[in-house]
Parts: C-alpha cells; structure tokens; sequence
C-alpha cells in the first residue's frame, strides 16, 4: 500500500499509518479534510422505540457533491446486534455516491413503515497511490435502533432524498430483522472465517440463508482488500473496492441476518487508521461494549437466549503476525476474563462461545496453530470452562477432541458428546468460507470417511518462530469448502442443555457432528 517492503518489515500497524499519512499528505494527494461525522437521532418509530446514530467518528474524503438521489439504489445491507440483542440492532448500508439525506424506515408490518428516521453516513476516502485503485470514496450508512421489542420481527427499508423503500415501486427492497428473545429458547446460529469474494463464497452464504439462523459468526479475514494480510503497507494489491464487492455478495443473508465480524490479519488496512481498523469501523456497527481505550473494534459480547458469544481480536497476540501484537497493553485478556466471569456467574447463561480468527489448535500445513493465543487465553478458555471456540485462519475444516492442559482428556469421534464442566474444550477451525484452500499433513477424516491416525505433524508460531510438534488431537479433517451450524437446545434446570454441533459443506453434506452438553442452571 505504499510502504517500502524494508521499512515494512520492521513497523508496526501504527508507524505504517504514519508514515503513509506523511507520505500522502505531502503528495497532495489528499484532497479534502477530514470530516467528523455527527450524531444523528431519530424518533420513535413503534411504541417505546427509538434510533440512534453510532459513535461519531472522522473520516477522511475529498469534498463531493451530491447526485440526483432517484439514480441511486442502496445495496450490501448488513445488520449487527447492539450491546443488548433483544432490545437494538444496526442497520448499516452502502451507496455508490454520496447521497443526501439518508434514512430508515421501520415498523412491525411491512405496510406500516411511516415513521422515517435520520441515518449517519460514514465516508471512507481512498487515495490513488495507496493500492491498486484510483481515488476512490465510499460511502456507508448506519441507523442504531433502541428500544426495540425483544422476540420480535421487524421490517425496514433504507434510502435517501429521491429514493424512498415505502414507495409501491420500491417495496421489494424492504428486509427484516428478529431481535433476540428475552428467554430461553431454542436458536441456531451459524459461523465461518475467510470469506472473500468468490463462487465458494456466494454458494456458502446461499447454504447458510437455507439453515434459517439467528445470527451468524464471521470469524476474520472478511472481504480481502488486503489479499496479503501480512500487515504491512508494502502490499500493493490493496483494493477497497473489494469491500463493495463483498457486501452487495453478502447482503442475500446480511440484510435479514446480523452478521457478527471478529477482525483477522487480512482486516489490517493501514491507511485509515493507526490501529489499522479504521475501514472496519466506517463498514461495521458493532456493540461497544468491548475494553475502554483498547483501540480494538472488534473486540465485544453479546447475549442469545442462554448463550453469551465473546468475539476477541487474536492480532493484539499474534506472533506470526505481529502488525499489532500488544496493541491493547493486555487490556483485552482482563476484559475477557471479566466477561467469562459475568457469563459463569450469571443464572440465565448456560453456554459460553468464543470466536475469533487466529487458531488455538490446528495442523494446517499454512498458519497451524497460534502460540500467543494459547499462551494468553487458553488457560482462561480451560479455567472457565468455554463450550466452544470457533476460529478461521486456516482455509479448511478442523475438529478436535477435548483438550485441557494441551492434550486430549478425551477422545470425541464424531457423534459423540462432550462436557466441558469436568472434561476441557473443544476447538472447531472453520477457515474454508470461500478463498483457496490449504493442505493437512494426515489424510481427511470426516463423517462417512472416517481416516483415524494416532499423531499427526503440524506446528506452533512463537515469539521465537515455529516450533515443530507432534499432536494426538485432530479429530476430524476436511479440505474442501464448509461452514459451521450450531443448534442451541435449553433445558429446565438441573438438566442437559445442549449444542449440537455440525459441519456443513458447501455440498450441504454434513461432515462433522457433535454435541456439547452442561447442566442447566
């Protein structure tokens, strides 16, 4: 992105934002200012509910004018849960060109949509220079919604000056959204990492719209502007028209799903932000409710019936790939271990589920496993006895036995179930979502085609390089293109609540299944 690869090496994501702010600035390349986006509030739109504008950010743009608005149609549509599931949730959208006036409508049937209520766009300027494209700005749009009702479906449109959803013309753009439910109930949710835009990408998301989920899991390495993902500016395949490409391919699920993001290697673009983040936050709402001054974004907890979902940022612990490592001064390990004991002790929480992109365990012939995750948070994993973690990174799919202390404390062949109070944690890696594919060194072993080995050869990244070992926990393997559904099954107290646990792939074959099982409370 335009940091001389011998510079790059030795940089962190902080001193690549410096030193291309500097470089472009004195180029001239820059032409506008930066321009802070305003908080913009709306009005009730059914009883007690309210919008909101996210936090205010800056952005940096060239100066624009606006274009007739009816010329212009909304598109990649994407929703996230506030910090409160049941009670708010983001609408967020991109436009081609800057648009005036941008606006939701939303009502409990699809022919009450009359109360329209004022969004906030998020401009996101692009020098040329900095990557493969020209000058280049994009605009995304987010209306917070509060006080919604929890348990229930909604339906919204978006638009602007000139292009309004409740016009009859225009009533097949309208989506919908279901905030989570104030009790325990039955759900499934999805998840998968290292998406990108690809064939493999769109027939993924087609399987997943089919399993009807409540929410779904992107753990990293969303859309591949960045297709090095080392962290370094010197990557000159940049491109954030990718980010649209992305989105409009998502918005078939996004629009009516809330597609939950963790941040990956791949997610580091230098250019907007000293943490590299700055892009993520112009395309993405989420809760803020992760740890004060962290600088990390991505980093929150939400709540799902019986279940809490932690989504961690594994780059602030990265060894492999060190862009950010000690980013947040281990503000993010004490907050992580404040929510798991928030979730343990909590009477209305039964499973715990961490996602986040760097793999704890997996033999992958490209990234394997991550010495820093394992060395800051598996204990925490083991101590508070997480249900399940899901990560991507590695472009296939693992499943492991059940590991505490770093070996297998039980053997769990497919079908089976485990229980994580007395017995450790299962690691599923679910990285094949739609880019290229990796490699295992042990043959496949999957349902149906099961291939059992003793040991398999893989390593670890440490802060002293990759360390070879030699594992008894790869469970199960498949090297083709896949994702993950998780079925969330309550029960009265006292009695087994369940995870049923399934690998899907793109064939919609399932290759995996298992269950994760603790006494409710």
């Amino acid at each position: 992105m335009g940091v001389p690869e011998q510079l790059a090496e030795r940089m962190s994501m902080a001193e690549q934002h410096e030193y291309l702010r500097a470089r472009f600035s004195r180029r001239n390349l820059m032409r506008g200012g930066a321009v802070t986006i305003g908080a913009v509030t709306g009005g009730a739109f059914v009883p007690g509910a309210v919008a909101q504008a996210a936090v205010p950010t800056q952005r940096t743009a060239p100066a624009t004018e606006t274009v007739d608005g009816s010329l212009v149609a909304p598109f990649g549509r994407h929703l996230a849960f506030g910090n409160d599931a049941s009670t708010e949730m983001t609408v967020s959208w991109q436009v081609p060109v800057a648009v005036k006036k941008p606006f939701i409508r939303i009502g409990a049937h699809p022919w009450d949509l009359s109360r329209k209520i004022e969004a906030e766009v998020r401009s996101l300027y692009t020098p040329a220079g900095v990557g493969a494209s020209a000058d280049h700005t994009q605009y995304y749009i987010h209306a917070k919604l509060t006080h919604l009702r929890p348990g229930r479906t909604y339906y919204y449109g978006v638009g602007h000056q000139g292009f309004d959803p409740a016009e009859p013309h225009l009533l097949g753009t309208l989506g919908t959204f279901t905030t989570a439910p104030s009790c325990k109930e039955p759900f499934t949710f999805t998840a998968f990492g290292d998406q990108g835009v690809s064939y493999h990408g769109l027939a993924n998301d087609s399987l997943i719209l089919g399993q009807n989920p409540s929410f779904h899991l992107h753990a990293g390495d969303i859309a591949y502007a960045d297709p090095a993902g080392a962290g370094k500016t010197a990557d000159t395949g940049f491109d954030s028209r990718v980010w649209d490409q992305f989105l409009y391919q998502t918005e078939s699920v996004a629009k009516s799903v809330p597609w939950m993001v963790s941040y990956g290697n791949h997610d580091m673009e230098a250019w907007y932000s000293p943490n590299g983040y700055g892009g993520e936050e112009a395309r993405f709402s989420l809760p803020d409710n992760g740890p004060d001054k962290a600088n990390l974004p991505g980093v929150y907890s939400f709540v799902h019936g019986n279940t809490a979902i932690i989504s961690l940022d594994p780059n602030d612990v990265s060894y492999e790939i060190p862009a950010n490592l000690g980013i947040s001064g281990g503000t993010q390990t004490t907050w992580f271990e404040g929510q798991l004991k928030k979730y343990r002790a909590s009477k209305d929480i039964d499973f715990i589920v961490v996602f986040f992109h760097h793999c704890a365990y997996c033999t992958s012939t490209a990234h394997a496993s991550e010495g820093g995750v394992r060395q800051e948070w598996v204990p925490l994993f083991e101590k508070y006895t997480v249900d399940l973690v899901i990560n991507g990174h590695n472009h296939q799919y693992e499943r492991t036995d059940v590991i505490k202390g770093n070996t297998v404390t039980k053997k769990l062949p497919i079908g089976e179930t485990a229980y994580p109070e007395t017995e450790g944690v299962v690691y599923v890696t679910a990285g094949a979502a739609g880019r290229s594919l990796y490699a295992f060194t042990a043959p496949d072993s999957y349902e149906g085609h099961e291939h059992e080995v003793d040991s398999v050869a893989s390593f670890i990244n440490t802060k002293d390089g990759k360390v070879n070992e030699t594992v008894a926990w790869s469970r199960v393997r498949y090297l083709n293109y896949s994702f993950l559904r998780v079925d969330v099954e309550p029960a009265s107290k006292g009695h087994y609540a369940k995870l049923k646990v399934s690998g899907i792939a793109e064939t919609g074959d399932r290759i995996d299944h298992f269950t994760v099982a603790r006494r409710a409370k």
